[in-house]
C-alpha cells in the first residue's frame, strides 16, 4: 500500500480559490442532504501548554466511501512570528478497507477552505451591489479572505486594517487592498466585513456597522473567544455552518446568549439550507446578516479529496510505501 504525501506548496498549487469555493458549496449542500456525517471536533488542552490539539473526523458514504481526519495544533503565538497558527495534517482513508490513501499539509487546506466558505456565505447573503469590503486582520486568513472576496465581488474595493499596522501595510501592498489606519475608517460604509483576527475580546461593535452590511466572523473558533460584540450578534440575522457546532463552540454566539439573552432560535439557518433552498437568506437590503464560521471536518474532506484527485491526474506529490 502506498500513501500520497502532499506538501504545503503542492496543496497550494492544486487548490485554487475558485474551485475550492465551488467544492465548499457542494459539500455544505451535501451535508444538508445528510450525505456526510461528523461529530463535534475534539480539543485536547494539556495543562500548562500554550497550544491545543484538535481532531476533526468526517465520513462520506456512497459508491466511493471516504473517511477523513484532520489533526491540527493551534498555536496562537505563531501569529506574532509570522507563522500560521494552524499546523497539522489531513488524512484520507478508503471508506471500505480503511487503508490510508493520502496525507496532506493541513495549514494550506485550512487556510484556503476557510476563506472559500466565507465566499460562499458572501455570495448567498451579501447585497448584490456590495462595493466595499473591510477585512479586519492581516494574518493568514486576512490574506486568503482578500483572495476569496475578489472571487465573488471582483469589482469591490477592499480595505484592510489590523492592529499590526506594518504587517497590514505590507499585505495591502502585495494584494492591492487599501491599507487604512483605523478600524472606523475600514468599516465606514462597508457592505461586507470579514473578521479574521486572533482576538479574544470584541473588535467589532454594532454602532460601527453600516445598514445592510454582511459580516463573516471567522477568527474565533472556541467558546471563550469572540470578535463580535453581543449587540451585533443579537441585532443580526445569524447564519452558521452548522447549528450543533455553534451551540457548543462559538464564543461569538455563546457570550451573546449570556449577555443579550438570545437562544438557539436566533440562528436563522445553516448555509446548506440556503444552498438547498430551505431558507431564503437575506430578505431586505437593510438587514444585518452575520455568518459565524467555525470550520467543519466535511470541508476538510472535500478540499482534500479535490486536491488528491488533481495530484494524481498531474503526477504531483510523493507516493510513500506504508
Amino acid at each position: 500500500m502506498s500513501v500520497l504525501v502532499l506538501s504545503d506548496a503542492e496543496v497550494r498549487e492544486l487548490l485554487d480559490m475558485e474551485s475550492c469555493i465551488e467544492a465548499m458549496a457542494g459539500v455544505l449542500a451535501a451535508l444538508q442532504r445528510e450525505e456526510l456525517s461528523m461529530p463535534l471536533r475534539f480539543i485536547f488542552r494539556p495543562a500548562g501548554a500554550s497550544a491545543v490539539m484538535g481532531f476533526m473526523p468526517a465520513y462520506r458514504g456512497g459508491d466511493a466511501p471516504l473517511f477523513s481526519l484532520k489533526e491540527i495544533v493551534i498555536a496562537p503565538g505563531n501569529s506574532a512570528l509570522g507563522v500560521d497558527p494552524h499546523q497539522g495534517a489531513v488524512m484520507l482513508h478508503d471508506g471500505n478497507t480503511g487503508e490510508l490513501r493520502a496525507l496532506l499539509n493541513a495549514s494550506a487546506v485550512t487556510e484556503i477552505r476557510t476563506a472559500a466558505v466565507s465566499a460562499v456565505a458572501t455570495r448567498l447573503l451579501a447585497r448584490t451591489d456590495s462595493g466595499v469590503i473591510a477585512v479586519i486582520g492581516a494574518g493568514v486568513q486576512g490574506r486568503s479572505h482578500i483572495e476569496a472576496m475578489r472571487c465573488v465581488l471582483p469589482a469591490a474595493e477592499i480595505r484592510l486594517w489590523s492592529r499590526g499596522s506594518a504587517r497590514a501595510a505590507e499585505l495591502a501592498a502585495t494584494t492591492g487592498a487599501t491599507h487604512v489606519e483605523t478600524i472606523v475608517e475600514a468599516l465606514a460604509g462597508a457592505d461586507v466585513v470579514c473578521t479574521t483576527t486572533s482576538s479574544r475580546e470584541p473588535i467589532l461593535s454594532r454602532d460601527l456597522l453600516a445598514p445592510g452590511v454582511h459580516v463573516n466572523a471567522v477568527g474565533s473558533s472556541i467558546a471563550i473567544a469572540r470578535e463580535l460584540d453581543s449587540a451585533t450578534v443579537a441585532a443580526g440575522s445569524l447564519f452558521v455552518d452548522r447549528r450543533e457546532s455553534t451551540l457548543n463552540e462559538a464564543g461569538d454566539y455563546l457570550l451573546a446568549v449570556k449577555e443579550a439573552g438570545i437562544g438557539p432560535d436566533h440562528i436563522k439557518a445553516e448555509l446548506g439550507e440556503l444552498l438547498e433552498g430551505v431558507h431564503p437568506g437575506r430578505t431586505s437590503d437593510d438587514e444585518l446578516t452575520v455568518f459565524k464560521s467555525l470550520g467543519l471536518a466535511v470541508e476538510d474532506l472535500a478540499a482534500a479529496e479535490l486536491v488528491v484527485a488533481r495530484a494524481r491526474e498531474r503526477g504531483i506529490g510523493t507516493e510513500v510505501e506504508f
